[in-house]
C-alpha cells in the first residue's frame, strides 16, 4: 500500500516540483503544469459506478503522453490503475493508491513528470542516468517521451 506521504516523498525525488492545491486537493507541477493530484470521487463519479463499487482509498490521477499510453497503462496492472468516463479523451490515469506498490507508483510519477516537464528539464533529468527518479532496483529506466526533441534538433 502507497500512502499520499510516500507519494509527496516520491515527488519530492524530481527536480523543479511544486506542490500545490487545485479544488481543495494537492496537485504537483513541473513547469506549470499539473502531473499528478489527488482525485478523490465527487458524488457524480461514485453515481456512475452504479451497482459496482467504487475503488476506496486515496485516490492519485497523473499524466501520460497520450491515449495509447493511457490504455497500455490500464492494461499493464488494471486493478491498481484505472479510468473513468471524466478522464474519457484525457491523457490520464488514475492509482488506487491502497492496491500499488511503491515501485508502480514511482515510475508513474516519474512518466508523469517526464510527460509534462519542459523539454530541456526532461533531457537533463535523463541525460543523468536510469536510477535518478527510481527506486532501488527498478528494472525499467525512464523514457523519452514521444514528441520530445532531442537536444539541438529542431520539432517541425
Amino acid at each position: 500500500m502507497v500512502t499520499l506521504a510516500d507519494v509527496a516523498r516520491m515527488v519530492a525525488e524530481l527536480p523543479e516540483v511544486s506542490e500545490g492545491k487545485s479544488y481543495g486537493n494537492r496537485t504537483w507541477t513541473v513547469g506549470k503544469k499539473a502531473f499528478a493530484w489527488e482525485r478523490p470521487f465527487t458524488k457524480a463519479d461514485i453515481k456512475r459506478f452504479g451497482d459496482e463499487p467504487a475503488p476506496d482509498g486515496p485516490i492519485l490521477a497523473v499524466r501520460v503522453d497520450d491515449l495509447g499510453e493511457k490504455e497500455a497503462v490500464i492494461a499493464s496492472n488494471p486493478k491498481v490503475f484505472f479510468t473513468i468516463s471524466h478522464f474519457d479523451g484525457f491523457a490520464a490515469v488514475l492509482i488506487q493508491l491502497k492496491k500499488a506498490t511503491k515501485r508502480a507508483v514511482r515510475e508513474a510519477l516519474t512518466d508523469a513528470w517526464l510527460a509534462c516537464a519542459p523539454p530541456r528539464l526532461a533531457e537533463e533529468f535523463l541525460e543523468q542516468g536510469p536510477s535518478r527518479g527510481r527506486s532501488r532496483g527498478a528494472a525499467r529506466a525512464p523514457r523519452r517521451p514521444p514528441g520530445r526533441a532531442r537536444p539541438g534538433s529542431r520539432r517541425r
